[in-house]
């Protein structure tokens, strides 16, 4: 069977950790989007691992796969390969043939094309994730299996190099360098195309996970970001360039909806909202990176989202920035479970919350005199929205590891209201709470395989 891991909210909600935490009974762990812009931290056996692109049941022994909805930088690929294996780690990797590749020149390009937004700028890691899109939309991309046939590779690269260098070089008047070079980029590409060929990396990855599914494999489909930043249901323009959402799973690896739709869809769900990049946040606490939030910055929201960050480490795993915090957003969560479909909720970072003398939930939104009970349909009416608050009391921080051995019980009484509320509102059971960062400190209610 598959299971579907998706982000509810804006990416980071700690869904590596989650396909960790289930991993032990998945055979092949497949990224459906995205690329190495996604950071994953997993916790196994004492040591942390942090991951961009290559998929995170690789800590565990389990084959990876990027498929085909993944955009794929080889040198970053390679790199946290080797790492993995000096680390005493031997990880399966495989690579869709049709998933398309990074080229120095998309990283350039992102970065400049990212600055000229001004106002309208996603708050990209700048990897070239967004221009290596469009050029697959522009029927312009070059593909993984391009790149093991040399002379496609020569071919594809004489069309749209030049295309980049005039860009880079007419309309924002850069030294191209050899991000631009034809040469240097066949030469380079053409190694990496190499270790694909020697490791047997490359795969037709629809045929290859279905004929595993027919061997009764367990597959977990994993998502990067998270739903509110999905190209077509996300918070546009301030969103990533593919789809997030559970719909993205079929597309993204080449199993068909009905396979996606037989299996789990699990949404992972912070405790409480975080992001990085611009656009609103109805629910934001606090200032970071001279941005104004929602609240005007009060003093009390700074500390309350200092302590927030803090506790939950609302640090980027690929960029390190300071994470933007808020009150959890129940509309953002309701768009995500019709959105996605969620047969099972796991929420995470419970443990970050203790402390606090109350807690504060965007049950609804106000927009014109109106209450909504999900986002609207434009990014800038929803910056136009007001958070209607419901309060929580808090609860006091505790052994959380003792919590998570002896299981949901143990978590403080206003913890479990908490949860409940978010199981109701969304109609959605829980599966699994994360109280630490750690596999054993996540208590386990429902495990979908």
């Amino acid at each position: 069977m598959t299971v579907t891991i998706v982000g509810s909210q804006l990416g980071d909600e700690g869904k590596g950790g989650i396909v960790d935490l289930y991993g032990g009974s998945v055979d092949i762990v497949v990224r459906y989007q995205g690329g190495d812009n996604a950071g994953h931290t997993v916790v196994h056996d004492g040591e942390t691992y942090k991951l961009s692109l290559v998929p995170s049941g690789a800590v565990r022994g389990k084959v990876g796969v990027l498929g085909n909805g993944c955009v794929v930088n080889p040198k970053t690929l390679f790199e946290e390969i080797d790492t993995l294996r000096e680390r005493g780690l031997e990880p399966d990797v495989r690579v869709a043939a049709r998933a398309h590749v990074i080229f120095p020149y998309h990283r350039v390009l992102d970065g400049i094309e990212e600055e000229a937004k001004e106002d309208l700028a996603a708050g990209t890691t700048g990897r070239g994730i967004g221009p290596t899109y469009e050029d697959k939309a522009g029927r312009r991309g070059i593909r993984v299996g391009d790149l093991l046939d040399s002379e496609v590779l020569r071919k594809r690269l004489e069309y749209v190099v030049p295309q980049k260098r005039a860009l880079a070089t007419e309309v924002y008047g850069l030294d191209p360098g050899e991000a631009f070079d034809i040469d240097h980029l066949y030469d380079t590409y053409h190694t990496f195309a190499q270790r694909l060929a020697a490791e047997n990396m490359v795969v037709n990855c629809g045929e290859f996970l279905s004929s595993q599914l027919d061997a009764d494999a367990n597959i977990m489909l994993e998502g990067a970001q998270g739903t509110s930043i999905d190209i077509d249901h996300g918070i546009y323009p301030y969103v990533t360039s593919s789809n997030t959402t559970a719909g993205g799973a079929a597309t993204g690896t080449g199993l068909g909806p009905s396979v996606v739709g037989r299996g789990e869809v699990v949404g992972i769900v912070k405790a409480y909202l975080s992001r990085v990049g611009t656009g609103p946040l109805p629910t934001e606490l606090g200032r970071v990176e001279g941005q104004t939030p929602a609240d005007g910055g009060n003093p009390e929201a700074d500390d309350i989202a200092t302590y927030i960050r803090d506790a939950g480490g609302e640090y980027g795993t690929v960029t390190g920035r300071p994470r933007r915090v808020g009150w959890l957003d129940m509309p953002m969560l309701r768009h995500a479970a019709r959105a996605n479909g969620f047969t099972g909720l796991a929420v995470n970072h419970l443990d970050a919350l203790a402390g606090l003398d109350e807690l504060k939930v965007g049950h609804a939104y106000e927009l014109d005199g109106e209450e909504l009970l999900s986002l609207p349909t434009t990014t800038e009416r929803w910056g136009e929205c007001e958070a209607i608050e419901r309060t929580f009391d808090g609860w006091s921080d505790t052994d959380w590891n003792a919590v998570a051995e002896e299981g949901y019980d143990a978590l403080p009484g206003a913890a479990q209201t908490y949860l409940n509320y978010i199981s109701e509102e969304l109609s959605t059971p829980i599966y699994a709470i994360g109280v630490g960062p750690g596999r054993d400190q996540t208590i386990v209610l429902e495990a979908p395989f």
